[in-house]
């Protein structure tokens, strides 16, 4: 059961992986990244909404509690899934992913923020080789104003990420992930259809590029999410951690491979750079 579960992980981390290549195709096509994105999560909130109606026991509904943390998780998926598409479309998958990756830093510092977790030198040392390796992934030391947007959009995706972990964290206890994931992706919708393009909007249902989106969907939000809360079940933390490691592998792949970007020496080691040390970090808290 358990070395299932942890398929399970990874199979998730997957699925996000190629998500952001798919992204990238479509936005490389014209397609707008609030669009993109909104895609993405109406399309995974229609399969988490089977879910429930399948599993409806104990969904917690009733309790204004889960409405509340399943609210603020939306607002974090929100932000996520629209940030990494804004960095990809600016910069490239590999470096929006990996930026992504950074979301565990974000949740220590906040956890500091709000005295949840206690500093250590370890932990600084360690946020500071995260930092090390964002300034070598992005070269942020060559570039102009221009270039700022798709590491800003990159970084903001991480802490939207850790805007959801924290929301999702607080939900649990008062009802079941599907009627979470069911609340957090409805905020999504809301939110993401105010700046998409309304004619973009309302064009992607005749496309001819529709399949992708609904394979951004259904792989980025649709399966990819109850895969990974289905696994996590049977998974240790640790192990997790280290599995989820697939998805900034694949999207990174996936944009040298298909999008033909491309990632010089120093970038390669600042990508590994965060990626060693953002996992260890996370075996380090879980083990505890």
């Amino acid at each position: 059961m358990k070395g299932a579960s942890t398929a399970f992980v990874a199979l998730a981390a997957l699925c996000w992986g190629l998500s952001g290549g798919i992204g990238g195709i479509l936005m490389a096509d014209g397609w707008d990244a609030f669009v993109v994105s909104f895609y993405r999560g109406a399309i995974g909130l229609l399969f988490v909404l089977v879910w429930l109606s399948l599993r409806p026991c104990g969904s917690g509904l009733a309790s204004r509690r889960l409405w509340f943390w399943s609210a603020i998780a939306g607002l974090g998926v929100a932000g996520n899934f629209a940030f990494y598409f804004v960095s990809i479309a600016e910069g490239s998958v590999a470096v929006a992913a990996t930026l992504m990756y950074c979301a565990p830093v974000f949740v220590y510092l906040v956890s500091f923020a709000l005295k949840l977790e206690r500093p250590t030198p370890l932990k600084w040392a360690a946020i500071a080789m995260v930092m090390l390796g964002v300034m070598l992934l992005t070269r942020i030391y060559e570039i102009g104003t221009g270039g700022v947007t798709p590491i800003g959009a990159g970084l903001l995706s991480g802490l939207s990420y850790a805007v959801f972990i924290f929301g999702f964290k607080y939900a649990a206890p008062h009802g079941s992930p599907q009627a979470i994931l069911a609340i957090a992706f409805s905020v999504l919708a809301i939110i993401l259809i105010w700046p998409s393009d309304p004619d973009q909007t309302v064009a992607a249902l005749s496309t001819p590029s529709w399949p992708l989106f609904a394979a951004l969907g259904v792989l980025g939000a649709g399966l990819s999410f109850i895969f990974y809360i289905v696994g996590l079940n049977h998974t240790a933390p640790a192990v997790a951690s280290i599995v989820a490691m697939v998805e900034p592998v694949t999207a990174s792949l996936f944009g040298v491979l298909v999008l033909n970007e491309s990632l010089v020496g120093s970038q390669i080691f600042g990508m590994a750079l965060i990626l060693v040390t953002v996992t260890a970090l996370s075996v380090y808290s879980s083990a505890r």
